[in-house]
């Protein structure tokens, strides 16, 4: 990645206790023959045996099995291939990718013992998820969205998005990492690209025991990559950018911004390539102050302004540490009638809350003593291990410190291109707030 903008860099540190840290891999058991287990008598299929009472979560239909619930396994089997997840006595629980090298020993591709995990049944899970966006009608207001959203969509590990006739693949465990070409075949025949571009490189990579990749699958990479959304045009890096090259789940989001930036002086903070901006200003604001720490990622959002055709007298750019900028502003008594603060992960897992709930309350905080009375502030935490539960009440503190009275006015999550299995909780990884400041 050549470029890096402040949502890319990971506040670091972990909390003693609570959930466990998924950096930390523990391999599972070594293969060995089965043996009689508390919750009955094991007949020696191959396969994971879970340890007695660690079949609840999957019979809850949670995709994701723990190195410390597996007792036993039988057979032989390298990362990414298909296993047979059983219980104490042996009884079939799920067919799932298996990894030794991660703390996530195995997701689950199917809860049918009879179904076979294969090209057709890559084809058939694929083309759900395209059919399931057709049929909510998503897309219709621009050539951008997530066509595969991993675990919500039966197929962990992996995340596929469209940018035109550009498609950005993420292989973020073994599972899909095992199936790569099946996967590019089967999506250049459903969706005939002219580019299968691969982004392989997050974080999550490394909790896998894999390495990073990116480049070229199928197809020959466009010169230059637009999206389309609402009738704004994005410029969108999908070699360099952060996580496929732009923020497909803030879509309904950004229109909101807009709908309600009219008069306003906006102040749009960790602004990546000027989303927010874009909509800012075609929304009719006085002013869009945005922030962000990577110059390469504001010169793209220059580029979307004139893209656009708007007003690029109305726009200021400023590259700076976020939190810095803020405390800047502050000091100058700056005012702002608008601002959007949609920083990075700053905890991926519960382990990082601690630290991270910390620079959420700074930024809003800060946000809060930068409004005028009546203003709005859309605040955003893309943190899976934040809870809204507990990001309502970090914002409430910051609130308090500032003193404010707020309220909220709506509650914002991903758009529906980035479904959440209900037994799955941890897809519901954007929250957002937009809170009023009371007059």
């Amino acid at each position: 990645m050549t470029q890096h903008s402040q949502r890319g860099r990971d506040i670091q540190g972990r909390k003693s206790g609570g959930k466990p840290d998924f950096r930390r891999r523990r391999p599972a058991p070594a293969a060995t023959p089965s043996s009689p287990a508390c919750c009955g008598t094991n007949p020696g299929q191959p396969g994971l045996i879970l340890k007695c009472g660690r079949e609840k979560s999957l019979l809850r239909r949670h995709p994701w099995v723990f190195s410390g619930a597996i007792e036993s396994i039988t057979g032989s089997y390298r990362s990414g291939d298909t296993v047979a997840v059983r219980d104490a006595a042996g009884r079939f629980l799920a067919w799932a990718a298996y990894n030794p090298d991660s703390q996530i020993s195995a997701r689950v591709w199917s809860w049918n013992e009879t179904e076979q995990i294969d090209e057709g049944f890559f084809r058939r899970k694929l083309a759900a998820a395209i059919e399931a966006r057709r049929a909510l009608r998503i897309g219709q207001d621009g050539d951008g969205m997530r066509l595969v959203h991993g675990e919500s969509d039966g197929l962990p590990g992996l995340i596929v998005d469209q940018y035109g006739e550009v498609l950005v693949l993420q292989l973020g465990s073994a599972g899909p990492e095992r199936w790569r070409d099946t996967l590019a075949d089967t999506l250049q025949a459903l969706c005939s690209p002219a580019c299968i571009y691969e982004r392989s490189d997050s974080d999550g990579r490394e909790l896998e025991g894999l390495p990073k990749r990116c480049g070229v699958l199928r197809g020959t990479l466009p010169d230059k990559v637009e999206v389309t959304e609402h009738g704004l045009r994005f410029s969108v890096d999908v070699a360099g950018g952060q996580k496929t090259g732009f923020y497909l789940d803030q879509f309904d989001n950004r229109a909101l911004t807009g709908a309600l930036a009219q008069d306003k002086e906006v102040l749009n903070c960790f602004c990546y390539t000027g989303g927010f901006s874009m909509y800012a200003l075609r929304g009719g604001a006085k002013s869009v102050l945005s922030i962000d720490a990577s110059e390469g990622a504001l010169a793209l959002a220059r580029r979307n302004v004139e893209l656009n055709g708007l007003d690029g007298s109305k726009a200021e750019w400023q590259c700076a540490d976020v939190f810095e900028a803020l405390r800047k502003l502050r000091d100058q008594n700056r005012k702002f009638d608008l601002i959007v603060l949609d920083p990075p992960k700053f905890a991926p897992t519960a382990a990082f809350a601690e630290k991270a709930a910390r620079a959420y309350k700074d930024i809003n905080l800060l946000g809060f003593k930068l409004l005028r009375p009546g203003g709005l502030l859309f605040t955003y935490s893309c943190s899976g291990g934040i809870s809204d539960e507990l990001f309502q009440k970090i914002i409430a503190g910051a609130a308090l410190d500032a003193g404010v009275d707020a309220q909220i006015v709506k509650r914002l999550h991903a758009a529906p291109d980035h479904p959440v299995l209900l037994s799955f909780p941890e897809g519901a990884y954007l929250k957002g707030l937009v809170l009023r400041v009371a007059g």
